[in-house]
């Protein structure tokens, strides 16, 4: 394409916004709240999803061996254990740690418990993969000198269940959103287009190509993405400033993360950029179409 040729297509595409004010306020007003939307629920689902996988990544089988193991036992366990495909690392915790660990944690009551400790030693087990965990400790329930291999059975497995239903959820929600966006936008670019058919029958017929006349309305729906893209992004990027600042304090006690502001928010703002443009190009480009077999 000649520089002056994209020159013209540039002025025409301000002008058709000018010209169609209440619609391209429509059509930027319809990409604002979907972005919005979108952005929000990113911001959210992105933060669970690193909370749940922080959860996924600590579970851990404790190993449990018999009372009666001597040292030979517990090496040759051990051994087995690390000779399991699922598993990561494997760490030791004798009976006199494990029980220093309870008078940490729960006070000196316990200390009556040193002089006859009734804990067992501990090999605390971690998989390369966290849905690994509960094959990894059915496996180890099998060895000889296990006496039991806990992991929160039933807790863990609710999770991983939830964590996934939870992914698949937000993807499809997100992917509603996008659609939504693109018909709104599709819509509106389309009764613009609807009101300057003429136009276009005009210019076919003096010889255009489909393409020198679906430029500006491609650049149209680019500007419109853009201008859309704005309020949503500025919102996430000051919102999620403020939000991380004031609720990260609150769940360090519990242990619990949230993503980091410039890990999440360039990212984040980077895709609902790329979104904007790219459902304003395509809500434009699926909209002219129809109109350009005069």
């Amino acid at each position: 394409m000649k520089p002056r040729t994209f020159r013209r297509h540039f002025r025409e595409s301000f002008k058709n916004l000018r010209r169609n004010g209440w619609m391209t306020f429509a059509a930027v007003s319809a990409v604002t709240v979907t972005l919005l939307l979108t952005g929000i629920f990113l911001v959210i689902m992105l933060n669970l999803n690193k909370i749940g996988t922080d959860i996924e990544n600590d579970v851990e089988v404790r190993v449990h061996v018999k009372l009666d193991a001597t040292e030979a036992d517990k090496e040759q366990l051990r051994t087995q254990i690390e000779g399991l495909p699922e598993v990561e690392s494997v760490a030791y915790s004798s009976k006199e740690e494990e029980l220093q660990n309870i008078i940490n944690d729960m006070g000196s009551d316990f200390t009556l418990f040193e002089q006859s400790n009734p804990l067992y030693d501990v090999f605390i087990v971690k998989t390369a993969r966290p849905q690994d965990t509960p094959d990894a400790a059915r496996k180890i329930k099998q060895f000889e000198q296990t006496e039991t291999a806990v992991f929160g059975e039933e807790k863990v497995e609710n999770l991983f269940s939830f964590m996934k239903t939870a992914r698949n959820v937000g993807i499809v929600l997100v992917a509603g959103l996008l659609f939504t966006a693109m018909f709104l936008i599709s819509n509106t670019i389309k009764i613009t287009i609807f009101a300057r058919r003429k136009e276009i029958e005009i210019m076919k017929l003096v010889g255009a190509t489909n393409w020198f006349i679906r430029w500006p309305f491609l650049l149209e729906g680019l500007w419109i993405g853009l201008l859309g893209s704005i309020i949503p992004i500025a919102a996430v990027a000051v919102g999620y400033y403020y939000a991380e600042q004031a609720i990260s304090a609150k769940l360090a006690a519990h242990f619990i993360e949230f993503l980091g502001y410039i890990p999440l928010v360039v990212p984040v703002t980077a895709l609902m950029l790329a979104i904007a443009v790219f459902i304003g190009i395509w809500g434009s480009f699926i909209s002219v179409r129809r109109f350009l077999n005069v």
